[in-house]
């Protein structure tokens, strides 16, 4: 072989392994929304990219690591709202509002996902891990609303326990889905479960 062309095979093939790891990740991340990862068996994603068991293994040696991929690359395609523009809203009313309106968006194209995740979150110990950044992300958010409103005691926690009500996936889809409420009309009604709680 000569020089010239062993540098063209070697970039060519790490782009067909990157491309069967992208299909790969892409396979699971489907059926993760689809099925759940409790109902993902390794040999569905390997199925689903149109590979072997073992090459599934070759390129993430343990379920942490492919969920690790799958979580990355979703997260990728799916930002969460940014709650630094909110914060530049004096009115604690008028964040909430927005927060809640920019959210409840967010929960309604990712809802598949977040309902799958939360279903089995229970049973795959790695989901109760990788959901604890969102937790995290909601206390902050959580904090934010809460800024502003000069409450103390009582009034404080049941203001802050409302908001946390209100930012949380399942009272979404509970008032959207079960309710069959519209997502503004979601939002006027936990806006005012949060207003009235102080």
């Amino acid at each position: 072989m000569s020089e010239q062309k062993r540098p063209y095979r070697m970039k060519r093939r790490a782009e067909l392994e990157e491309q069967t790891r992208k299909r790969i990740t892409e396979s699971a991340v489907s059926l993760h929304e689809e099925r759940g990862p409790a109902r993902t068996p390794i040999s569905a994603v390997a199925e689903r990219a149109g590979v072997r068991r073992s090459t599934v293994y070759r390129h993430f040696p343990d379920e942490a690591a492919l969920f690790a991929a799958c979580s990355s690359h979703w997260r990728a395609a799916n930002p969460v709202p940014d709650p630094r523009a909110w914060a530049a809203i004096e009115d604690p009313g008028e964040r909430t509002e927005t927060a809640l309106r920019e959210l409840y968006a967010f929960y309604a194209r990712t809802e598949a996902m977040y309902t799958s995740l939360l279903r089995d979150e229970p049973v795959v110990p790695i989901v109760h891990r990788l959901l604890g950044d969102f937790y995290g992300y909601l206390r902050a958010i959580q904090d934010l609303l809460m800024t502003g409103r000069r409450l103390r005691g009582r009034a404080a926690r049941r203001t802050h326990a409302a908001v946390g009500h209100a930012l949380a996936f399942p009272t979404w889809r509970s008032l959207t889905r079960e309710q069959g409420l519209a997502d503004a009309d979601a939002v006027a009604l936990m806006c005012a479960l949060v207003e009235r709680s102080s």
